[in-house]
């Protein structure tokens, strides 16, 4: 299977403009064990959470911290994810794989207000 390897920290997600241009992001993901299921999160009013609501289709590709590509892009098929139980696969997923990391990063979300208007980005790569 085509895929990230889960040892890689960080992906660049591209999300589709409506004039057909791509706008990069570096983020965080896990995958959900063996599947083709990756997780990654932000906040629900940013501009790659609209970008996927018009454009499911997004190319991913593994990256540094500050976004440089270090391969390759995979062509892959997003979705918001609103479903309570797959949220909390997701979030597990995402502390498991960053530990204290993503656990400051909750608590820092809780601080600022805004761990509740997170939202959660499922994507599956699409076989060339």
């Amino acid at each position: 299977m085509t895929g990230i390897s889960s040892q890689e920290r960080y992906i660049n997600l591209s999300t589709r403009k409506k004039d057909g241009s791509y706008v990069n992001t570096p983020v965080w993901f896990a995958r959900e064990g063996d599947t083709n299921k990756y997780y990654v999160y932000s906040l629900r009013n940013v501009g790659k959470v609209k970008r996927i609501r018009n454009f499911p289709e997004v190319k991913v590709g593994i990256c540094t911290y500050s976004g440089k590509p270090k391969g390759g892009w995979f062509y892959a098929k997003a979705a918001l994810v609103d479903e309570p139980d797959s949220a909390d696969v997701a979030y597990s997923c995402l502390r498991k794989k960053y530990g204290i990391k993503f656990q400051i990063g909750d608590l820092l979300s809780w601080i600022k207000g805004t761990y509740y208007q997170r939202q959660v980005i499922r994507f599956s790569i699409l076989e060339n």
